[in-house]
């Protein structure tokens, strides 16, 4: 039997199944205990320091204690101290990004996911680069400066190669004032090898979702194909980290398996990457198996409530306060505005899950992965974030400045936010508006600039944010950043 340990690089040893279900128990013996939930929370509190503001975060037994909780008033405890942790460590600052599909050709045999190799009718696309092109043009157009490459696992129609050349392509176009500045990859588990390549084509963050973490669900929900091998997957993060990619995305796909068991394994993952290489997760993503193709997700019978999974979402932002948290257009404008306010600091915006997706002028719904439950245009989403007093953010300077890794916690820690991140949020919003936004996005965005840059505490670096946006507003000046 194997014996937990955080420090393994062995999947069975740092994803233990044993460690989880004792964690579930102890949980469930203690959701009750508020004496040691007020600890717990108190622990989890951000506390002032010289250096700047200081979270203790929890370990997975502890984060499963809160989760496990059912007491009305100690859940609304979490629901402030999980706001006041993000907004400590992350502001008011909201990131936007969308997903570019590449190609749905995949030889996996995955029964959650329409891209499966026995779906024969679903219509199977792969970009020429031409058509990589336009579709990057399309996203330009709306304003957006991130993204998230996705294509299905197969070798010979989507090989490292082509994922490259994409890359490449993707940096390469300047359209008007559009750029885009960071491209973060979400590919099948891959080799040492070829992570050090996509570091090399400067990919921002590697995404790899668990789906996951109960080794015998795993097998049943992954038939067949290479991803069926649940250690290579499990492991893929040590690979990446050992290729030069110090900033991995986690997650897994909430309703697949019980939710209490995927909580504890993926925070258990997030410990074993700062216990291994001294840095946790960049970022921590949270879908819910959603309607696809051929997907109904009622079969899978782990549906989560909407109350659930926002206690969830919480629960994670106490025990992983420096880690950005992620939530795509898989949710809706209800359940999205709710968690804004629990922890997630990146959402998607006018995402389309199907490939060539953006050059339709009709959603195409024959190649989807998901059915987008969100289905409003990037403007509305930005002008519905500024009203609900969010700032929206097309910031990439961290990644291209080389702050990466431990590098980026080390300013997430400093408390450094409103001097740094603070400003290049407003330099890039005010790009948008300039460029992209609605009359009515534009007088709402300048109106929360002008506020804004009142929070900045260093006066220099507050009248440089104030001549850049002047700059922008006045020219084709761009790409301000600190």
């Amino acid at each position: 039997m194997a014996i937990y340990n955080p420090k393994s690089h062995i999947a069975e040893e740092f994803i233990n199944h044993e460690e989880i279900l004792e964690t579930i128990r102890y949980a469930e013996e203690n959701k009750n205990n508020v004496e040691l939930i007020d600890q717990i929370l108190e622990k989890a509190r951000p506390r002032k320091t010289e250096d700047g503001i200081r979270c203790a975060g929890l370990t997975h037994r502890e984060a499963s204690v809160l989760l496990a909780c059912d007491i009305p008033e100690k859940i609304e405890d979490m629901y402030r101290l999980a706001k006041e942790i993000k907004l400590a460590f992350y502001g008011n600052r909201i990131v936007l990004f969308a997903p570019l599909y590449l190609s749905n050709y995949c030889i996996n045999g995955c029964v959650y996911c329409p891209y499966h190799t026995k779906n024969k009718h679903i219509t199977r696309m792969k970009l020429t680069q031409e058509e990589v092109r336009k579709e990057v043009i399309a996203l330009q157009d709306m304003g957006h400066k991130r993204l998230a490459i996705e294509a299905g696992e197969h070798p010979t129609m989507n090989p490292i190669e082509y994922i490259l050349e994409c890359i490449n392509t993707i940096y390469s176009i300047h359209h008007k004032n559009g750029a885009i500045r960071r491209v973060n990859v979400n590919i099948a588990a891959t080799t040492v090898e070829n992570y050090r390549k996509l570091k090399e084509a400067g990919i921002g963050t590697y995404i790899l979702f668990q789906e996951t973490y109960h080794k015998e669900s795993y097998l049943e929900l992954h038939p067949t194909g290479p991803k069926h091998d649940y250690a290579y997957h499990t492991e893929a993060m040590d690979r990446a980290m050992e290729g030069g990619i110090d900033d991995v995305g986690l997650g897994v796909l909430f309703g697949l398996e019980k939710y209490k068991y995927e909580f504890a394994g993926l925070l258990m993952h997030a410990e074993h990457l700062e216990a291994a290489y001294g840095v946790g997760p960049h970022t921590i993503s949270v879908p819910r198996v959603k309607r696809a193709d051929d997907i109904d997700p009622s079969v899978f019978d782990n549906g989560l409530s909407d109350d659930i999974f926002e206690k969830i979402i919480a629960c994670i932002r106490i025990a992983a306060p420096y880690t950005g948290m992620i939530i795509s257009t898989r949710e809706s404008q209800q359940v999205r505005e709710k968690v804004l306010e629990l922890g997630i600091s990146q959402i998607s915006g006018a995402s389309r899950t199907s490939v060539g997706g953006y050059t339709e002028e009709e959603r195409p719904h024959d190649s989807e992965q998901f059915d987008v439950s969100d289905q409003r245009t990037l403007d509305e989403v930005v002008n519905w974030l500024i009203d609900r007093g969010h700032i929206p953010s097309f910031c990439t300077a961290c990644y291209r400045e080389g702050r990466t890794g431990d590098r980026f916690m080390s300013l997430c820690k400093s408390g450094q936010i409103l001097n740094c991140c603070h400003p290049n949020a407003l330099m890039t919003l005010a790009e948008y508006l300039t460029d992209y936004a609605s009359e009515d996005t534009k007088e709402k965005g300048f109106a929360l600039i002008e506020k804004e840059l009142q929070k900045i505490p260093r006066e220099k670096t507050r009248q440089i944010a104030e001549r850049n946006v002047e700059a922008i507003k006045s020219s084709n000046s761009r790409d301000f950043r600190f």
